[in-house]
């Protein structure tokens, strides 16, 4: 007897095949990446590194891992890279246990503005364990002003200062960010966990020959599994003068191997791992440098179009995969823009915009990404297709006759780009 369980996985994947994805952090993975995250890896206990297990029989997944972490090297250009966090927010955990102690002070970008949970929250282990202060985006610009990040460092000296987003359209100057760590003597950190794929094919801005320590998920922009990875550059040893029993300064390396496991996971998961390791192998082909062309063309090309609309784009525009949508000159919140939206089969979230006047449940804004589309095919005409029908139904959104229209429209059109057409 087939488990129902089985019956709401083909739900979810008719869900995936009919509408439109537009959530910036979400993606479609290859089939490849599917079978290898389903395979008998899945029944193996491996704690601890290749080489250097507390079971047995690990002499297969040691070279499962050994390729995803050689390839993930050969991706970015680094020299050292942890392949086993379970997610970009343990990812980000262990980084803090290897750079910090418990009452610390760190320094990111305010949830508010833009950044991530992990990134100093109060609801966050980030904000309960170490002391939080931030940096923001500019009411006028909706940018980040370097010369304030510099002067709330200055100011409050972190330990660790913290780069990256969650809700920011625009590139890093990570080389600044790396002056005013040093200024105040601070290990700064990317968190690149929605640019990846941008940064790995040179599309923006590089942090690795800047940033101390880099993490990021593997199931945004760089299309794998759900999960988390950690990279140095060019390893180095601890900044706190921490010595081996024979008196050699233990590398950071170490340190964030072992924040890694014990501290903060036990055994790895090694289908996960197999799994990444294909996706960076498709990651290193002129193919996926292509595909990342396309998605921030069509970034690029929806941008436009909501601008031409008279939407507010904070910043004005993007860079990157995404865009934030302020709804507020439109009379619309967040949420009601995404319940409408959801209901015609166009799948986007509900999104803080700076200086926000409405909760985190509500939010005056909209947060809209190509990753998953342009993984289905969709090129500039299509997405602008797509503005098309998102303004049609936020101009009208509790007209319950014009969304059913608008979904059937867009579940035809989603036909034409095929989603695992071998498995469906």
């Amino acid at each position: 007897m087939r488990d129902v369980v089985f019956e709401l996985i083909q739900k979810e994947y008719d869900r995936q095949f009919s509408g439109a994805e537009l959530i910036a952090s979400e993606n479609f993975v290859s089939k490849n990446v599917l079978e290898a995250l389903g395979s008998v890896l899945t029944n193996k206990y491996a704690e601890g590194y290749p080489g250097k297990r507390y079971y047995g029989g690990c002499e297969i997944v040691d070279q499962v891992e050994q390729i995803a972490i050689d390839r993930l090297k050969a991706l970015f250009g680094v020299e050292y890279a942890n392949v086993q966090p379970h997610s970009g927010a343990q990812a980000n955990a262990a980084v803090f246990l290897a750079t910090m102690q418990p009452g610390d002070k760190f320094m990111g970008l305010d949830l508010s503005h833009g950044g991530h949970l992990t990134h100093g929250s109060p609801v966050n282990y980030s904000g309960k364990v170490y002391v939080p202060v931030f940096y923001g985006v500019e009411k006028e610009t909706g940018r980040i002003d370097m010369d304030k990040v510099a002067e709330t460092a200055r100011r409050e000296r972190p330990k660790l200062i913290v780069t990256g987003a969650s809700a920011y359209p625009r590139d890093w100057d990570f080389k600044r960010f790396r002056e005013i760590a040093d200024e105040i003597g601070a290990i700064l950190m990317a968190d690149i966990a929605h640019p990846a794929g941008l940064i790995a094919t040179k599309k923006l801005t590089d942090p690795v020959p800047y940033c101390h320590i880099i993490t990021s998920t593997t199931h945004k922009t760089l299309r794998g599994p759900r999960g988390g990875i950690i990279m140095i550059g060019k390893d180095f040893p601890n900044p706190w003068g921490r010595t081996t029993a024979k008196g050699s300064p233990i590398m950071m390396s170490t340190i964030i191997n072992s924040a890694v496991f014990p501290g903060f996971q036990g055994g790895p998961l090694e289908h996960v791992i197999a799994s990444k390791a294909v996706a960076f192998g498709e990651a290193l082909t002129e193919q996926y440098s292509a595909y990342i062309d396309q998605v921030m063309k069509n970034a690029q090309a929806m941008a436009g179009a909501f601008v031409a609309k008279n939407y507010h784009l904070i910043s004005e525009g993007t860079d990157n995969h995404l865009m934030l949508v302020d709804l507020r000159s439109k009379g619309l919140t967040g949420k009601a823009a995404e319940n409408a939206l959801v209901r015609a089969d166009i799948t986007i979230n509900k999104n803080m915009v700076p200086f926000d006047d409405q909760s985190p449940f509500v939010t005056s804004g909209m947060r809209i990404g190509t990753p998953a589309v342009t993984t289905r095919g969709l090129k500039e005409a299509d997405c602008i297709q797509l503005v098309e029908w998102i303004d049609h139904i936020l101009m009208d959104h509790e007209n319950e006759t014009k969304i059913n229209t608008v979904r059937q429209e867009v579940n035809q059109f989603m036909k034409k780009f095929p989603l695992y057409p071998e498995i469906g």
